[in-house]
C-alpha cells in the first residue's frame, strides 16, 4: 500500500509540474500566424536553431492549414542555412512528398538543386578559378543537384526560379565534365593510358559541347601516342585540330611523337 500511495503521489507531483509548465509557456497562446511570424525573425536573424524549434512547435500544435505547411519548407531552409546538408534535403523531400501541388513546391525542388551545389556561386565563376572546390567534390552531389534543377525546369517552366536553375544546370554540366577530366588526367599521369582514354570517351560522348571536349580530345590523342596506336590517334588529332587549331595539345602531341611508345596500362 505505501509504493501504491508513493507512486500516487509521485504522480500529482508530476502532474502538477506538467500543468505549471505549460501555464507558464508564454507561447501558449499564440495563433499559428504568431508562431510563423517570430520564428521567421528568428530565421531571418540567423538563429536557425531557434527558428527549426519554433517552426517545429507551431507544426506540431497546428499541424493543418497554410502555416504549417510553410514552416515545413522554412524548416528544410533553416537547415540549410545551419549547414545540415543531410536534415535540409530530408525536409524538402518530406514537403514535395506531403504537398505536391503546392505553390511554393517549385521552391523545394530550387533548394533541393541549391543544399546539393553548396554554394551560392554565379554560373561564370569557372572563368575566374572557381572550378576548385566544384569539381573536387563527390559526383553524385553534382549529379543530384543537377537532377533537382532539371527536374524543377520540367515540371514548373514559369517558375520564378527557372532562368537561375538554368545557369546553375550549365555550370553544374561543365563541372561533371572537368570532374572527368580531372579522372582521366590522373590515369595520364600514372601511364594508365586505356583507362585515359576511356575518361576521355565518356566525356566526349556525354558531355558534348561543354568546355573540357578540348582536354578530352588531347588527352585521348596524347594516349594513344604513347601507347602506339598511330592511327587512332591521327583520327583523334584530326578533330582536335578542326575544332581548336590552336590548342596547346597539338605542340604536346607533336612533341611526344619523337618519343618510345610507353606500354599501355589498364
Amino acid at each position: 500500500m505505501s509504493y501504491i500511495r508513493s507512486s500516487l503521489l509521485i504522480a500529482l507531483v508530476l502532474l502538477h509540474a506538467g500543468c505549471g509548465g505549460i501555464t507558464n509557456d508564454p507561447t501558449k497562446d499564440w495563433t499559428p500566424e504568431r508562431f510563423y511570424t517570430e520564428a521567421k525573425a528568428r530565421l531571418n536573424n540567423g538563429a536557425y536553431e531557434e527558428a527549426i524549434k519554433m517552426f517545429e512547435t507551431l507544426e506540431g500544435r497546428y499541424p493543418y492549414g497554410r502555416y504549417a505547411e510553410q514552416a515545413q519548407l522554412e524548416i528544410a531552409y533553416a537547415y540549410h542555412k545551419s549547414e545540415e546538408p543531410a536534415l535540409a534535403l530530408a525536409a524538402a523531400d518530406r514537403f514535395i512528398r506531403l504537398h505536391p501541388t503546392h505553390p511554393n513546391v517549385d521552391y523545394a525542388y530550387f533548394l533541393k538543386g541549391i543544399i546539393n551545389f553548396r554554394g551560392e556561386r554565379g554560373p561564370l565563376d569557372w572563368l575566374t578559378g572557381g572550378w576548385e572546390d566544384v569539381v573536387d567534390r563527390d559526383p553524385k552531389a553534382l549529379r543530384e543537384s543537377y537532377q533537382a534543377f532539371r527536374e524543377l525546369i520540367e515540371r514548373f517552366p514559369k517558375s520564378r526560379y527557372t532562368a537561375d536553375a538554368r545557369q546553375r544546370m550549365v555550370y553544374l554540366f561543365d563541372a561533371q565534365a572537368r570532374y572527368e577530366i580531372n579522372v582521366a588526367e590522373f590515369y595520364f599521369e600514372r601511364a594508365a593510358y586505356v583507362a585515359a582514354v576511356n575518361r576521355c570517351k565518356f566525356v566526349l560522348e556525354n558531355y558534348p559541347r561543354t568546355t573540357s571536349v578540348e582536354d578530352a580530345l588531347g588527352l585521348q590523342a596524347k594516349s594513344y601516342t604513347l601507347m602506339g596506336l598511330s592511327k587512332l590517334k591521327e583520327d583523334t588529332l584530326r578533330v582536335l585540330k578542326m575544332n581548336f587549331p590552336n590548342s596547346r595539345y597539338i605542340e604536346e602531341i607533336r612533341a611526344l611523337d619523337a618519343r618510345p611508345a610507353a606500354p599501355a596500362k589498364s
